[in-house]
């Protein structure tokens, strides 16, 4: 890739942007040495690789690369029989256990069933040497320092050296507290010099201690003294100190001798770990700057949706569609010089070394790049004061060498072309360098001024015009690209909202041609067709996405509610067969009850006979339908009080007592009393006649009185059970929670006759005897639904 388009695309810039998300010194190499490839198949892996990594990131945050630093020095110490030291076995450590989780991570999401075939290959590559990574911990921990535990040795080495240098502290504190240290000593502490403990002794009493002078003061008065009382302890604790540094010498000889065994591997894993942190870091940068995963392809066609310059901040780029290479091959954009023609070329430029460097760009999906073996550009003032060139010379320096080295898989950004000469010439070598780079098949986008250049467009196939939108009310561009548009010129909009008077600008108009003024009227209605096309087209797009949106959500729906009918159907026919099942077992008991009293009696009595018809009945199987929505029925005549109705919102019949308001009735339901909403009420029938109300009253339920316990003892078992089915109507139509049943204790018949009924009956809720206050055993208590 030519080095001079890097340059003139920024490229440098984007691989610093880049550098920023990688973990380590060792995904920065990588990143500053980046270039793009030329072979479709290799851009294609990068690609997927950077799709992997931005799953795992999208799903988990981010990968562990902790641990992961440049062990290389180190490894190529241990080649050549240097000894490594503390800290570099710390590294060494850190690189054993980022490796060891990288290849857990990375394998762990592979096998639940995340697609990152390309991710797993490299955790396949990793080489975990956990016998080396345990040596090591076992001996340094993570500060560089060598652990006591290295060695039995060095553990009853430091043990000596921490009890000598108690026994001297002790011994100097001893002096210290003295009574004549405050006089002698310039300061009660204990220090070291020289590796050895010492006490500041005042200058003229320094032959008060003896021993040996290490170090004074900068003013004289204080010598550094080593009193002779400790002289020998002090020598103890040297030789100790000497011991210690021998044992850990011969430890971490042995380390490096078992790093020495590994060092092909250690290699192998810091160039796998390398390149993941390069391409985790492709994954960060794609999230950071919204980009995503072109299609690419080797047919030199480029179709960029809403691209924007990865250099430009998120909120202030306008993005544009580019479309290169299908039904046309080159595109020459006109215009004034402004509106940010350049920008639209280095985007293009940009966002394709980007592709080919493996790296996502920022634009919609959709996005297509292809891939090219050379891209050339030619932008900006080549001026160049050390070779005495020109701008123009320096343009065209560049233009020869592009025209020499292009092939028809190119892709060449030209900006102004031809500028920085006469006009009649630059435009004409323009339209001529054009041609020569069209008939070579090449990818073109050229940036000019020249009015000559627009016909260009319409004179030869595969070539298009194209334009940046400029604001004539705000005088300023809007960076928008129209392609099929040719740019034309403001100057004369401008100078008028500028102050121009009209009658000059009126002979700057009388002197221009006519067939330019239809060629700025055309390309005006152009303009005008364009928005209004994008404006429909923006509109239609908006249109289908929310169709398409209703008709996925309703097809859910759908999908949904077949799910919950089946659920429905399969739940139903369960409860069925639940329920015939226990009313054949009962109906098993019952037989089963009646063969044994026919075996015993040779006959059965009436009660019997009852209990068992009673039984059956109660075994026959019944099942909840599902409420029907209500719907309300229009009130056909005016609602009167003592009128029965149903109250919709509860389906429960009622009887209206008073009218409470325009639109609104007291309506009596059992023995609740509550306010309704006459559009609430549907009618049923009128109130009865004055001579009827008696006899309906004594069956009213909840008005009439009913006692909160039924004495049964003295009556017949028949009599009984009648009496106590009836009692339980009336007790639940009075809305009783709670009823006693007095039977008695005698032969327990007719308790047990009792209990039985209560048990089958469908408004029992539960039972049980009365407590010692209560009746006992000769009263049941009943608790209705």
């Amino acid at each position: 890739m030519q080095q001079k388009a890097l340059s003139a695309l920024e490229f440098h810039k984007v691989k610093e942007q880049l550098a920023e998300y990688a973990a380590s010194s060792l995904g920065k190499e990588i990143i500053f040495d980046l270039l793009p490839s030329c072979s479709l198949d290799e851009v294609k892996r990068l690609q997927e690789e950077v799709d992997e990594a931005a799953t795992v990131i999208r799903l988990k945050g981010n990968a562990p690369f902790g641990g992961l630093t440049d062990i290389r020095k180190a490894i190529k110490r241990v080649e050549i029989g240097s000894v490594l030291s503390p800290a570099e076995f710390t590294e060494i450590s850190g690189l054993l256990y980022a490796t060891k989780q990288m290849k857990h991570f990375l394998e762990s999401l592979f096998a639940d069933g995340l697609e990152i075939p390309f991710l797993h290959q490299y955790a396949e590559k990793l080489i975990p040497l956990s016998e080396l990574e345990k040596a090591i911990q076992s001996c340094i921990d993570d500060y560089g320092e060598v652990l006591d535990s290295a060695s039995e040795k060095l553990r009853g080495i430091r043990t000596q050296l921490r009890t000598l240098e108690s026994r001297i502290r002790d011994r100097l504190e001893a002096m210290l507290r003295s009574s004549s240290a405050q006089k002698m000593l310039s300061d009660t502490i204990v220090t070291i010099r020289n590796d050895r403990f010492v006490i500041p002794v005042k200058q003229e009493y320094r032959s008060s201690y003896g021993g040996i002078v290490h170090d004074q003061s900068s003013s004289g008065a204080t010598l550094f003294i080593e009193p002779q009382a400790i002289v020998d302890m002090n020598n103890s604790l040297r030789q100790a100190k000497v011991n210690e540094t021998q044992e850990i010498e011969r430890i971490l000889r042995m380390l490096t001798e078992k790093t020495a065994e590994h060092t092909a591997e250690l290699f192998h894993n810091v160039h796998i770990l390398q390149i993941l942190d390069y391409v985790f870091a492709k994954a960060k940068y794609a999230k950071a700057t919204k980009a995503v995963k072109p299609s690419v392809n080797d047919r030199g066609y480029v179709r960029l949706i809403q691209a924007r310059h990865p250099l430009l901040p998120i909120k202030e780029v306008v993005p544009n569609d580019i479309v290169l290479g299908g039904d046309y091959t080159t595109i020459v954009i006109t215009g004034p010089n402004t509106g940010g023609k350049t920008v639209t070329l280095k985007t293009l430029g940009l966002l394709t070394l980007m592709a080919q460097s493996g790296l996502h760009i920022p634009a919609e999906e959709g996005s297509e790049i292809a891939v090219f073996d050379q891209v050339f550009a030619d932008i900006g003032d080549e001026q160049s004061i050390e070779q005495s060139l020109s701008t123009f010379s320096s343009h065209m320096v560049n233009i020869v060498d592009i025209l020499k080295d292009m092939t028809e898989n190119s892709l060449i950004l030209f900006d102004e072309l031809g500028a920085g000469t006469d006009p009649q010439e630059g435009a004409a070598l323009a339209i001529s360098i054009l041609d020569e780079v069209y008939q070579s098949g090449a990818r073109v986008i050229a940036t000019t001024h020249y009015p000559e250049l627009k016909a260009y467009g319409y004179n030869r196939e595969n070539v298009i015009n194209a334009s940046v939108e400029f604001n004539i009310e705000t005088l300023s561009p809007t960076y928008r690209l129209l392609i099929g548009v040719p740019g034309r010129s403001n100057a004369f909009e401008i100078s008028k909202r500028l102050g121009l008077p009209e009658y000059v600008i009126g002979r700057a108009k009388s002197e221009m041609t006519t067939e330019h003024n239809e060629v700025d009227t055309m390309i005006a209605s152009l303009e005008d067709s364009k928005k209004r096309a994008e404006a429909e087209l923006t509109e239609t797009v908006a249109i289908r996405t929310e169709a398409e949106k209703l008709h996925r959500d309703l097809q859910k729906q759908i999908n949904e509610w077949q799910e919950k009918k089946d659920q429905l159907y399969e739940q139903a026919e369960q409860k069925a067969a639940e329920k015939v099942k226990e009313a054949m077992k009962e109906a098993d008991d019952i037989i089963r009850s009646l063969r044994m009293i026919k075996a015993e009696q040779k006959t059965f009595k009436d009660h019997e006979l009852i209990e068992a018809k009673k039984r059956l009945e109660s075994a026959v199987p019944s099942f909840e339908k599902a409420k029907k929505p209500v719907q309300k029925k229009s009130n056909k005549r005016e609602l009167k009080q003592g009128d029965e109705v149903t109250v919709l919102s509860f389906g429960q019949k009622g009887t209206l007592l008073e009218k409470t308001g325009a639109n609104e009735w007291n309506v009596q339901i059992g023995i609740l009393k509550m306010k309704v909403k006459e559009k609430d009420l549907e009618f049923i029938k009128s109130a009865p006649e004055q001579e009827k109300q008696t006899s309906i009253a004594a069956v009213k339920g909840k008005d009439y009185h009913v006692s909160l316990e039924l004495d049964l003892r003295g009556e017949r078992y028949d009599s009984a059970l009648h009496r106590v089915e009836k009692y339980l109507d009336d007790a639940i139509l009075a809305g009783y929670p709670r009823v006693s049943i007095i039977h008695g204790k005698g032969t327990g018949a007719l308790r047990k006759g009792v209990q039985d009924l209560l048990k089958s009956h469908r408004n029992v809720k539960k039972t049980r005897f009365g407590e010692a206050g209560e009746g006992g055993s000769g009263v049941t208590i009943v608790e209705l639904k």
